[in-house]
């Protein structure tokens, strides 16, 4: 995809995008109807150099383990990356408190997973036992993204701004509707915004500093309905 990310801890597909990547595997940014470089400092932006110290440590959930297939050990996996059979193409995963790891032995496909076999495993029993085990990779695992290309783990949770500064909100999500990656934007007030992924809304994607500008069109950020507003914050002053 086009500006990616990836489904780290947050769960979410591995692929990089500006594209965007979901979990294993990048995603571009599309270049949108705007052309030109962009606000100053995208340009280069250190983004390999950036992603080593800020990204070294996280982990991304790659698939969780649904349960037996068959009498020999075998296990069913949910796959999350963006093709599921790279859910063992990254080396080693392990387990959510990292202390159980497991090098998976892929074997076939069956509806919506993937079988796999894990040394250690080798009755119906002890796969059955796997049941529900999340399984994670470490973020400096995967591959290096192209120029302009984001894994949607590395996308999910950066803070919005305009180019003036003014806070937006923050990414919730990286969906893929057919047409290129939309993030999909939380506000502190009012419902989430769809925001295009391509250089000419999203012009400064700053993993390092975590954030991202936009440069919305016009009306794309509505503005709060005045009620509806008031509305929200009688709500939050109660809870």
């Amino acid at each position: 995809m086009n500006r990616q990310g990836i489904d780290g801890t947050v769960s979410a597909p591995v692929e990089p995008k500006h594209g965007a990547r979901r979990s294993p595997q990048p995603s571009p940014r599309g270049r949108g109807e705007r052309e030109g470089p962009g606000p100053q400092g995208w340009e280069g932006e250190g983004q390999a150099q950036a992603l080593a110290p800020v990204m070294a440590d996280k982990r991304l959930c790659v698939g969780v383990v649904t349960g037996a297939h068959g009498v020999r050990g075998a296990v069913r996996i949910k796959s999350f990356t963006a093709e599921p059979e790279d859910v063992a193409s990254y080396g080693p995963v392990e387990d959510e408190r990292g202390q159980r790891h497991f090098a998976l032995q892929l074997i076939g496909e069956a509806k919506g997973v993937v079988v796999a076999r894990i040394p250690g495993v080798d009755d119906r029993d002890k796969a059955e036992a796997m049941r529900g085990t999340r399984l994670y990779l470490l973020r400096a695992a995967l591959p290096p993204t192209d120029e302009d290309e984001f894994y949607h783990a590395d996308l999910i949770g950066l803070a919005v701004c305009l180019g003036d500064g003014t806070p937006v909100g923050t990414v919730r999500a990286v969906h893929d509707f057919g047409a290129g990656d939309t993030l999909e934007i939380e506000r502190p007030i009012g419902q989430p915004v769809m925001v295009p992924f391509t250089r000419a809304v999203v012009p400064v994607v700053d993993i390092a500093g975590g954030r991202l500008v936009i440069d919305p069109p016009p009306g794309l950020l509505a503005a709060v309905p005045e009620d509806q507003a008031e509305a929200e914050a009688v709500s939050e002053s109660a809870a």
